[in-house]
């Protein structure tokens, strides 16, 4: 009787964008630290020594922890499945998603793109690119290809938008095209400022792509 052959398990390409450097996890260590003495203080000055310093372990714990968490964060895509992983993890079919959009947050002038993915109760906001000024970081070519290929697949008509987008913003860059010149970059430019998180309206979305070369 023949065995059945082991299916392989999809290769897992990295996601990640953010920068969890050691040193910059020292630094935000460094803050966590500062701020809980900074309010540990204050409330020391009100309440007395022992309420102070009971805040300040608090407050730096608690920071301390979402720093931690943050730098544990790590996405992949494997296959057509977006996998995030913290303290536990979760997965989102992007053949399968029932919710694709584009999200742009703005902290203190720098603007993240991100692309929200979600299956039933499962959310996972995946960075495409962060801009700051006339640069910044973007996911590499390989991912942008790889995801783009997944989001075409989508039963989500946004799939296919979504995936002509990272089309063109891969082009863009093998023209040697500079940041403020690729759609990901546009994109966030035409956010309207003041918010720190917004929905780029689906309609909104498709007439830009339509509009590209």
């Amino acid at each position: 009787m023949t065995e059945p052959i082991a299916t392989p398990e999809p290769e897992r390409l990295p996601l990640t964008l953010a920068d969890t450097s050691r040193r910059r996890g020292c630094a935000a260590a460094a803050i966590s630290v500062i701020l809980g003495a900074a309010v540990g203080g204050v409330v020391g000055l009100i309440g007395g020594r022992i309420p102070g310093l009971i805040t300040a372990a608090v407050v730096a714990g608690v920071l301390g922890l979402l720093t931690w968490a943050t730098a544990r964060r790590k996405i992949w895509l494997a296959g057509h499945r977006v996998v995030a992983r913290t303290i536990g993890s979760k997965s989102v079919d992007l053949h399968a998603a029932d919710r694709l959009e584009l999200i742009v947050t703005d902290v203190r002038g720098v603007r993240t793109v991100g692309l929200l993915v979600a299956e039933k109760r499962k959310t996972i906001n995946l960075s495409l690119a962060v801009y700051s000024g006339t640069g910044g970081r973007e996911l590499g070519i390989l991912a942008l290809r790889k995801l783009a290929d997944a989001l075409a697949g989508s039963s989500n008509t946004a799939g296919l938008v979504f995936s002509q987008l990272l089309v063109a913003q891969l082009r863009a860059e093998a023209r040697g095209e500079a940041a403020p010149d690729r759609p990901l970059f546009q994109l966030a430019s035409v956010a309207p400022s003041g918010k720190l998180a917004q929905r780029l309206k689906a309609e909104a979305v498709t007439k830009f792509v339509a509009n590209l070369p």
